[in-house]
């Protein structure tokens, strides 16, 4: 039966099938929801053979439920409380593409609570209540499994607990949002403003109509503090990650960062230190000659590098329905294999046992250490190109890189940009105070990170 708000209530849902197949549960039937179901109909032989078993989706809940019975057919249960789905005992595991995170913690806890595995695609919802859900789900013996959460057609996930699970992960960098490097990329090779480039993507469907969390950075942050927890098997805090979005970025500054041999992007950062881990997500300048320079458009890039292999690169698209599908029901594919066998013989939630996760302390972004970029400015005054090096070197700031870039569409618009040497945010900071109070209120109109990253 049929009912017409997610929340009304239970249904008769006496059809489910009862046979060695493994029962899903669908919370969801949206982009990735409906996805799903086409990737489980259209796949289900090859699926059942290299899983061992069939996996069939049984059973739906969604906000609409006339268009989810279109995408699913009729074959799927739809019941209109979801709390029905997460409690039925002919559900062996609930997918939870729905997104949001207050309603899906509860019922992703309640299918737990009920003895389901559980397979996720929502990333806001494991890197802010990620321990508390694992927690609960190794207490149970079931398995959560979120291949989907992040950079969706790279199975990093995977890489990252099984792949690479010999090595100590020295640093993990990514671009993990597809909807701001479209933009980024736009604005570099075109040169559109970012509110064109954001105009255009929204076009083409790259994002979303309340683009917020992607161009703030959230989006990447919570993907970000994900794959920290998988490097470095440690809770991450993520009201502590430094997060800075791509809205202030100008096309000239592209320009500016292409002329000293550098691009710029949006990425995710996190590397172990001695006693604290780095996690922060912020546009910075990558050398050209880098791979992550040449992710282009909505796609994603991953490196990382580890003691035993050294840097490896993961590319692929990072969101799109059957793209997000494909890891949904790879990881459906690794609960009908391991969701029998004991806790010891599964691969960890998070890299290593729960009672090993470390709580680290995220390091202020103040007193992260890199090079930084520095663009100064000129107006066409070229009494400031020969006082600023002195100006700088005199407030303490090292010159390593420099050029004198002209705006390609306004002769009146020029800038001298500078790489420094490495050192903290905060000492930055007293020097470029130190170079403003001295030099008349000379300061730069645009600070950023430089990232050269092992090559």
């Amino acid at each position: 039966m049929i009912h017409g708000s997610l929340f009304s209530a239970a249904s008769d849902v006496s059809g489910v099938s009862r046979d060695c197949a493994l029962r899903v549960g669908l919370i969801g039937a949206g982009v990735v929801g409906s996805g799903t179901g086409q990737v489980l109909a259209r796949n289900a032989d090859l699926i059942a053979q290299r899983a061992g078993r069939p996996i069939r989706l049984v059973m739906a809940t969604a906000r609409n439920l006339l268009k989810a019975a279109q995408v699913l057919g009729p074959d799927v249960v739809l019941v209109g409380d979801p709390l029905t789905l997460v409690r039925h005992p002919d559900i062996d595991v609930v997918v939870e593409v729905m997104g949001g995170v207050t309603l899906a913690k509860t019922l992703v806890m309640e299918a737990i609570a009920h003895g389901k595995h559980v397979v996720t695609a929502n990333k806001a919802l494991l890197a802010e209540h990620g321990s508390e859900i694992f927690a609960a789900a190794d207490a149970r013996g079931v398995i959560v499994a979120y291949e989907g959460a992040v950079a969706v057609s790279i199975p990093i996930i995977k890489s990252l607990r099984e792949g690479l699970a010999a090595n100590r992960i020295l640093e993990v960098v990514g671009i993990v949002n597809g909807t701001t490097n479209f933009i980024l990329t736009q604005m570099q090779e075109a040169g559109l403003s970012f509110e064109s480039a954001l105009n255009l993507a929204t076009e083409l469907g790259y994002a979303e109509a309340d683009p917020t969390l992607d161009v703030s950075g959230m989006d990447a942050a919570h993907k970000t503090a994900l794959l920290a927890c998988l490097a470095f098997g440690a809770d991450v805090p993520f009201d502590q990650v430094h997060v800075q979005g791509i809205a202030s970025l100008d096309p000239f500054e592209m320009v500016c960062a292409q002329a000293l041999g550098y691009r710029i992007k949006l990425l995710g950062m996190a590397r172990q230190k001695t006693d604290a881990l780095e996690v922060r997500v912020h546009p910075a300048l990558v050398p050209e000659k880098h791979l992550l320079a040449h992710v282009q458009g909505s796609m994603n890039g991953i490196w990382v590098n580890a003691d035993a292999a050294g840097p490896t690169f993961h590319y692929g698209a990072g969101a799109g329905s059957q793209t997000t599908a494909s890891a949904v029901v790879a990881d459906l594919m690794d609960v009908a294999r391991q969701g029998s066998v004991g806790m010891s013989a599964r691969v960890p939630h998070r890299s290593v046992p729960s009672e090993l996760i470390r709580s680290w302390p995220i390091m202020p972004i103040g007193q992260v250490v890199s090079r930084h970029y520095l663009r100064f400015e000129l107006g066409g005054r070229p009494d400031l190109l020969s006082c600023l090096p002195r100006c700088l070197q005199e407030s303490g700031v090292k010159v390593q890189q420099s050029a004198h870039v002209q705006h390609p569409e306004d002769a009146m618009q020029d800038a001298w940009v500078v790489l420094t040497s490495s050192l903290s945010g905060d000492v930055l900071a007293d020097k470029l105070a130190l170079l403003k109070r001295s030099a008349k209120g000379l300061e730069p109109a645009a600070v950023w990170r430089v990232e050269d990253l092992n090559l």
